[in-house]
């Protein structure tokens, strides 16, 4: 990794994976707090699946914002922007009792985990453009804040429930932290310049590799933030699991995810990307099967974990298969992001309302739809790259 001789590279390196911990907290908080929010509020399974979906708008909207905006004011200023949000957000969680300002704070944590996102995948692939390794270790970054928010909920919460409230003062400080962190990133080039002549900003709508990335990406989203938002619930709901492993197993979800994703950063340079990434959608379709159809609990703690290695790595693989398209042309991982981001917003209010009419049992059984999906394109990317190589080798 060259670019870590340079010290301002250096520091930009260092000050993203440490943000895109805290980031990992912040994306888990939603799911696991959800259960203690919805009893202590009032809410029903339907509203909670329309936060869990404003969550993902918030998040859509400031995945495309933030990567216009610094355009306009620079990087720095947009992201401080952005990610103030994150700690007003728990101010309102914490000390509201009114339900549509729960629902204003589930857009805010939305807004500020977007663009932490868009910066820091940006940052890094400006840094290290096409390199598997270094985007996968930035995920990984996020996947022990994932799993570290859990066990902490599940410590404050096993004496009495009534302690989750002392888990939003800690995101509320982790708020502050990021902040900060941001504050005292260095930026070489803060304002991000339109590219005159050459290629256009809009090119990338010609390229095909960017419509198999962007849906691709899509489903695998919808399934992601189903099983985030719903699989605390699903478990307390249903009664298949003891209480105390419903926390936990967002914590042994996000242990596999990091796994997987260090064992992905290391085969990646062993083994072609779009191979990597197929056995990977394989992996998801097997486990979610073996997760939703279960009632034995060592079978569902092995879905569990196995959804949770085979999901690690196909968000950033894809964006790394991208990379070069996003590096090429500046607007094009902004557009990727927002319309990926859909999947995520769309799915948590299907299960919800599935949910409030059938049953939460039926509710996440609808995932296993977009991960059979996710495979088709999966596969209809492999085809095309192969192809494309081939082509180019002859030409």
């Amino acid at each position: 990794m060259d670019f870590l001789k340079d010290k301002v590279k250096k520091k930009q390196f260092g000050f993203s994976y440490s943000v895109f911990i805290i980031n990992g907290m912040l994306a888990l908080s939603i799911g696991s707090l959800l259960p203690f929010i919805r009893d202590a509020k009032g809410l029903d399974y339907a509203f909670c699946g329309l936060i869990v979906s404003l969550h993902s708008v918030g998040n859509l909207i400031s995945s495309f914002i933030s990567g216009i905006l610094p355009v306009f004011i620079g990087r720095k200023k947009s992201i401080l922007t952005f990610n103030a949000f994150f700690a007003i957000a728990y101010l309102l969680i914490a000390f509201s009792g009114n339900k549509w300002a729960i629902a204003l704070a589930f857009v805010l944590t939305g807004l500020a985990r977007g663009a932490t996102s868009n910066f820091c995948n940006t940052v890094i692939n400006n840094l290290a453009p096409g390199k598997a390794g270094v985007i996968n270790g930035l995920h990984a970054m996020f996947s022990i804040g994932a799993f570290s928010f859990p066990i902490l909920l599940t410590v404050l919460t096993t004496a009495d429930a009534a302690n989750w409230i002392y888990a939003c003062y800690f995101m509320l400080a982790m708020g502050i932290l990021s902040w900060s962190l941001y504050f005292m990133i260095p930026l070489d080039s803060d304002k991000v310049e339109r590219k005159q002549g050459g290629e256009t900003d809009f090119g990338f709508f010609k390229e095909p590799l960017f419509y198999l990335c962007t849906a691709t990406m899509f489903f695998y989203l919808c399934a992601e933030q189903g099983v985030i938002g719903w699989m605390v619930t699903y478990f307390q709901d249903t009664g298949l699991m003891p209480e105390w492993f419903s926390q936990i197993s967002a914590s042994v979800l996000w242990i596999m995810i990091l796994a997987g994703r260090l064992t992905t950063a290391w085969l990646s340079a062993k083994v072609k990307k779009e191979r990597l990434l197929l056995v990977m959608g394989i992996g998801i379709v097997l486990f979610f099967f073996l997760l939703i159809t279960s009632t034995n609990g060592v079978l569902i703690v092995l879905g569990v974990i196995g959804f949770g290695y085979s999901m690690a790595g196909i968000y950033p693989t894809t964006v790394a298969i991208s990379g070069h398209i996003n590096k090429k042309y500046p607007l094009a991982w902004s557009f990727q992001l927002t319309f990926a981001s859909l999947g995520s917003i769309l799915m948590p209010s299907v299960i919800g309302k599935i949910a409030e009419s059938a049953g939460i049992f039926y509710g996440m059984s609808s995932i296993v739809a977009v991960v059979l999906i996710d495979l088709v394109f999966i596969i209809v990317l492999n085809v095309f790259t192969n192809f494309t190589k081939k082509v180019k080798l002859i030409s």
